[in-house]
């Protein structure tokens, strides 16, 4: 039988695919998007929450890095999973023992391609674009202590027309994230 699953997201920045993952679990009977956490005080992520009334909270590198801060947090809100939405800060080994195979990411690429510290954002369009591919895509997959190296649970794939810009293909990019993402979060859930 399948247990309830609470999320918390993790973010960074503006929140696109964090909102589009509360909008998808928003009265789901099973899954509930039940915390937002950022590393950025000034994240637009944080009014998608109040939206949702998903409730949230702000962390500095201390806190997550040097300190069970944040997993006390995940624990005491009863999070059974945690979802990487745009969070840029490599996961520490406390948090990755605390939910061993329970944290996923999404990356803006086909990787093994384009992965790697610093490989976020526009970064990756732009090295998308500067490689000449001819497709390109988004990669769900499992954390553990490596940038963009855990289990590929999903990709999907969209082609690259030779005009398209870096912000042409972040669109393209960012239409499969919101379409994508979330499904493939509640196939995950529901597989465990």
């Amino acid at each position: 039988m399948f247990k309830k699953c609470k999320l918390a997201i993790l973010v960074s920045g503006n929140g696109t695919n964090a909102e589009a993952i509360m909008k998808y679990f928003d009265n789901h009977p099973e899954i509930e998007a039940g915390l937002l956490l950022s590393n950025n005080p000034d994240a637009y992520a944080l009014e998608r929450a109040k939206k949702f009334n998903v409730e949230s909270s702000v962390f500095d590198r201390k806190q997550f890095k040097h300190s069970d801060h944040v997993v006390h947090l995940l624990k005491e809100k009863n999070i059974t999973h945690v979802i990487l939405a745009g969070f840029l800060w490599l996961i520490p080994e406390n948090l990755l023992k605390a939910y061993p195979r329970r944290i996923v990411n999404i990356h803006p690429a086909l990787l093994p391609k384009h992965g790697g510290k610093g490989m976020y954002g526009m970064n990756v369009h732009e090295a998308v674009k500067a490689a000449g591919d001819l497709q390109t895509g988004i990669t769900i997959h499992l954390v553990n202590d490596q940038y963009d190296e855990g289990e590929i649970l999903a990709q999907k794939i969209v082609d690259i027309d030779p005009d398209d810009t870096s912000a042409d293909i972040a669109d393209k990019v960012h239409k499969l994230e919101y379409e994508f993402y979330p499904a493939v979060i509640e196939s995950w859930l529901k597989g465990q």
